[in-house]
């Protein structure tokens, strides 16, 4: 293994090496008067362009919708498109080419893939503005906004279905939030980040 002077990567100090013919020796770090590692250990805090941006301890109404409505689009799309794989691969008769087959599941993954992404990214939309919208009224920003907003979510995703499964729907999305929210707070106490 050579000497890490020799190549040129060590402190600068070349006064007992002996300059080889066709090698030159660069140290980047001579001229600066700092120690190299100042520049790699950068900061792990957030950077922000304006002050106004480091005030804010959430995301706007706007990144909320899109946040959550893309985070629901995509997870439903992925695991409606893995149904739809085993259900096309499910369905395949004997003696079907391979080009039927093909077709059968890219239909069966598309249209299941379109179908679950379409309703979980409804859901994202509709809990990201009642979230907004009860932070917005109430002035606050706590766990009691989230599980409101996850009540309001499934009363208005299964309104139309009648009262009695818009109140199922609300009390299981009020649950589900309600747990989400209780283990993010059991992570936040326990897991060391």
């Amino acid at each position: 293994m050579e000497d890490s002077r020799v190549l040129g990567y060590g402190s600068g100090d070349n006064s007992d090496n002996q300059q080889q013919p066709g090698r030159r020796i660069y140290d980047p770090y001579k001229d600066l008067q700092i120690p190299y590692r100042a520049i790699y250990d950068l900061p792990t805090s957030p950077e922000f362009l304006f002050q106004e941006e480091s005030l804010a301890q959430r995301r706007s109404w706007g990144e909320n919708l899109t946040y959550f409505t893309g985070i629901g689009y995509l997870s439903g799309a992925v695991g409606g498109a893995s149904v739809g794989l085993y259900k096309g691969l499910r369905s395949a008769e004997p003696g079907e080419t391979v080009k039927l087959r093909i077709s059968r599941v890219l239909n069966s993954s598309g249209q299941d893939g379109r179908r679950f992404g379409n309703r979980l990214g409804v859901i994202g939309l509709l809990y990201a503005g009642t979230e907004s919208g009860l932070v917005a009224v109430r002035g606050s920003d706590d766990w009691i906004n989230s599980v409101v907003a996850g009540l309001g979510t499934g009363a208005f995703f299964k309104a139309a279905n009648g009262p009695r499964s818009a109140a199922i729907a609300g009390a299981i999305g009020g649950l589900m939030v309600g747990a989400a929210m209780a283990g993010k707070q059991v992570l936040k106490r326990y897991v060391p980040v």
